[in-house]
């Protein structure tokens, strides 16, 4: 098992490397999380303070176009698509050997006017969902872990929210979404993803109807994303989160905390409310920890200098890991101990691995015996700036006869280095 992790830890290093003790590294090393990541997009690619801290692979295993892959900027005009700045985001998440999240495909906002203005029947509005997914999630194919491929079709109330495809379609549009991105890439994971579900309320409920129609219909889906957009002092208590995540766990779902802030109600915030949102963070990360089918956490954005959250919700804000001066808060540091004392019992032996295998398509080299692992929401947030670099090459690693994505061996020896540790 020492030569195996050394070869494959050696492959990680030529894709980009594994550096220092980030929280993706100490998340994997746990063998209870298979990532830990963040959301970004091209126009942050000019703050070099930013990058540096980006681009560290142990500290984000995994990231997210937090616009650049939504319908108004893949296909700005019916059936002419682009796909500069979402390639310029996957393109640098290459060159560390981090994952890639892709979100979104069907949501009903950041449409284009040709979308939500268009004066459609089922049939032609069925077509242009179908031609849209096809097109993006192709384009995609075998670089993504998962696809967003439903955001947000729930009101409050637990209902179909009101939009331009419940409205043509009532909720039809779920399963044919999610059909089209299983055709276009059958090795990504599928997944609803929504906000508010996390205090087991009518909404929760709207989303487990969902999922119990999609099967009850023979449709595939992997994965239920919490948001969790939370507040500083009101999030839930481990055990109803944790209840929360079982009702979709004992579904036969993987789960993940998909685009996790937690923002102040007043700022800037004094030193008691950052200690607060310090044991806030670390309650809801250790719940994910804990459940077994929680794969990983996205924070959505890890800097308050581009958070969200200020230009939707006025007056609050400062909800991320790092200050605006790209300073780590108490929050980073309590969700780093969670890790660590994860890392430790893991090496203590008093925790199991979760089995969580790599996306399918991404080919990887067979390893002996298994490998074990061990609002409106942020969607409402301004578009993408034009991407600054052109799309690069695949990125993928040359091992022998095989061609692996440098995001999974990085991967793949996180896990070999910890189970031999």
């Amino acid at each position: 098992m020492v030569k195996l992790a050394s070869w494959i830890a050696l492959a990680a290093w030529g894709a980009g490397g594994v550096s220092g003790q980030g929280l993706h590294e100490l998340a994997v090393k746990s063998r209870r999380l298979l990532f830990f990541g963040t959301a970004t997009d091209t126009g942050m690619f000019e703050d070099l303070e930013y990058m540096a801290i980006l681009n560290r692979t142990g500290e984000f295993g995994i990231v997210v176009p937090e616009n650049s892959m939504k319908w108004e900027v893949t296909e700005p005009k019916q059936d002419q698509f682009q796909f500069e700045n979402a390639d310029a985001v996957m393109a640098n998440a290459k060159t560390n050997g981090q994952m890639l999240r892709c979100h979104t495909l069907t949501w009903h906002s950041q449409l284009p006017e040709f979308v939500s203005a268009g004066k459609w029947t089922r049939k032609t509005l069925t077509a242009v969902i179908e031609t849209h997914i096809a097109n993006v999630v192709g384009h995609f194919k075998g670089d993504c872990y998962s696809w967003d491929v439903v955001n947000e079709a729930l009101a409050d109330n637990g209902t179909l929210r009101n939009s331009v495809f419940s409205r043509t379609l009532g909720k039809d549009f779920i399963p044919l979404s999610f059909r089209a991105a299983a055709a276009a890439d059958p090795g990504a994971k599928l997944y609803y993803n929504d906000f508010s579900l996390e205090f087991n309320s009518a909404k929760t409920d709207g989303a487990v109807g969902i999922v119990r129609d999609l099967q009850a219909a023979g449709v595939r889906i992997d994965g239920l994303g919490f948001q969790a957009h939370l507040e500083v002092g009101k999030t839930p208590s481990p055990a109803l989160l944790s209840k929360v995540l079982n009702r979709f766990t004992d579904m036969g779902l993987e789960v993940a905390l998909t685009e996790l802030d937690i923002r102040h109600g007043t700022v800037p915030a004094d030193n008691e409310a950052l200690q607060q949102q310090a044991k806030d963070y670390a309650s809801v990360v250790q719940t994910c920890v804990d459940n077994d089918k929680c794969v990983g956490v996205v924070v959505w954005q890890f800097t308050d200098k581009y958070s969200w959250i200020p230009g939707t919700f006025p007056g609050t804000g400062d909800a991320c890991l790092f200050d605006d001066a790209m300073q780590p808060k108490p929050a980073y540091a309590a969700v780093s101990e969670v890790l660590k004392q994860a890392v430790a019992a893991a090496e203590a032996g008093k925790t199991s691995a979760k089995v969580v295998p790599p996306p399918a398509p991404l080919s990887q080299p067979s390893l002996p015996g298994g490998a074990e692992k061990a609002g409106t929401g942020a969607d409402d947030g301004v578009s993408a700036a034009a991407a600054s670099q052109p799309p690069s090459s695949s990125g993928a690693v040359r091992i022998g006869p095989l061609s692996v994505n440098s995001g999974i061996v990085a991967l793949l020896a996180s896990w070999a280095v910890s189970a031999c540790l």
